[in-house]
């Protein structure tokens, strides 16, 4: 059996009650980002959390990510110790209007939840073609 005594056990007990069995509340989904010249990539650690329950949203340039982690202990069970947040978790990030969140594309595996959202055509690089005539002018 796990016992914690003392100032740490009394801890533990008071933020219990005040977390009142809601330990998400607060609760940050941690995420990396980075970009390459074709994509924007972004993953978010969802460790327990079933793919049913993860939810990706897009709305005025905000991604938005929903999921959920139900508790593990049994209804008719008493807790001896909860350190692992459970419950409803929610992230939001505003995305650039150079991307083209329209064609995102998202995975799941591992507990990692992975998102690819392509730059924009408007937003990519582009060369533009030199040629040897001097550009026509327009005429007024």
């Amino acid at each position: 059996m796990l016992a914690r005594t003392g100032v740490l056990g009394d801890l533990d007990r008071l933020t219990q009650q005040l977390a009142n069995g809601s330990a998400s509340v607060g609760t940050v989904i941690p995420a990396d980002a980075w970009r390459d010249e074709e994509a924007l990539y972004l993953q978010f650690d969802l460790p327990g959390m079933d793919r049913s329950t993860i939810e990706l949203t897009t709305e005025h340039q905000t991604l938005t990510l929903i999921a959920e982690r139900p508790s593990p202990i049994p209804a008719d069970a008493r807790p001896v110790l909860t350190e692992r947040p459970v419950g409803r978790f929610t992230r939001r990030l505003a995305l650039s209007d150079a991307l083209d969140a329209a064609a995102a594309e998202a995975a799941y595996d591992n507990g990692v939840l992975t998102l690819r959202i392509p730059l924009a055509a408007h937003a990519k690089p582009r060369k533009i073609a030199i040629s040897g005539d001097a550009p026509k002018q327009l005429s007024a």
